[in-house]
């Protein structure tokens, strides 16, 4: 594997996608920062984050802001907003809006918000380092006909499919509505972040077309995941809106079915480390598009501090 610009070799520490799978212990860090008390997170939040994968952290958003993120939010899938038609991803079987990609680029509000010291800059903490996003989107799960998102660890599909050479980079998502445990909120698995389940199979061409709406390549077995939840349980992240879920990029994830008429929506920004930026795939033929994975951030995210508006 090398790095399009200077073709120096990079080694490939998470070999995936191969004949059959297997279990890798973590080589990286959790948290790359050291505490301090001056640090945006508490010695036990970050306690946390490295014993879990993830960190739920209430009320950091106003109502007022997240009112106005909510007016933003319907406003583009309403389709008032001039999106274009490829960062858009529908439920399957329908026309309602699943997901708004490249949302950053597309809501002044939205770019404002992943800029947000209090999301952006305790990231930037975790990681050790300046920050880029390498996607953001917007989820919409619709109440009674919501899909689920298959369980699945997203450093296998950027690391396999955008070439993200290691285990730094963190997820963060920002409740627009409360999530409660009917509705289809985010399932974890506390710990799972220190293994990473090498999955079996060959990446296919334009994996990304059909994975978008169900995942199906890069998944750990049923048999992985029944020995997962057994040795490490399955949590799951609620919050009234304004509430910030942080998770690890290698944690073991995914959400269920919404049946209630209650719909849920967050607003989600996959921070990577500035010096963890993506190279050729490590286990596709091409990388997938620049909606998907950010390939040419020219400079870190400038962080921004105050009231969202």
């Amino acid at each position: 594997m090398t790095t399009a610009a200077t073709q120096t070799p990079i080694t490939d520490f998470y070999p995936t996608r191969l004949p059959q799978e297997k279990w890798l212990k973590r080589t990286d860090p959790v948290v790359w920062g050291r505490w301090t008390p001056e640090a945006p997170l508490t010695r036990a939040e970050t306690h946390a984050f490295e014993k879990n994968g993830f960190l739920v952290l209430n009320g950091v958003f106003s109502a007022a802001e997240v009112a106005a993120l909510q007016t933003e939010s319907a406003r583009m899938r309403a389709g008032d907003a001039g999106l274009e038609p490829e960062n858009i991803i529908t439920e399957p079987g329908s026309d309602e809006v699943r997901t708004v990609f490249r949302l950053d680029e597309q809501n002044a509000l939205f770019d404002r918000l992943a800029r947000d010291k209090r999301i952006a800059g305790r990231v930037s903490y975790l990681l050790d380092d300046d920050v880029y996003l390498h996607q953001s989107r917007l989820n919409y799960k619709p109440g009674f006909t919501g899909k689920e998102f298959y369980w699945h660890s997203d450093f296998e599909t950027w690391h396999a499919e955008d070439g993200m050479p290691r285990m730094r980079a963190i997820s963060a998502s920002v409740l627009l509505t409360d999530n409660d445990a009917l509705n289809g909120p985010l399932m974890l698995m506390p710990g799972s972040h220190n293994t990473f389940v090498a999955c079996a199979g060959e990446t296919p061409e334009n994996n990304h077309q059909t994975s978008l709406k169900k995942q199906e390549v890069g998944v750990p077995s049923q048999d992985s995941l029944t020995r997962m939840a057994k040795e490490f349980g399955v949590d799951y992240a609620a919050g009234r809106a304004g509430t910030v879920i942080l998770f690890d990029c290698n944690t073991l994830h995914g959400s269920n079915g919404n049946i209630t008429p209650f719909p849920r929506s967050n607003a989600f920004f996959v921070y990577n480390a500035w010096s963890n930026r993506v190279v050729s795939p490590f286990a596709a033929k091409a990388p997938r598009p620049a909606f998907l994975s950010s390939r040419d951030a020219e400079q870190p995210l400038v962080i921004e501090s105050g009231k969202l508006g």
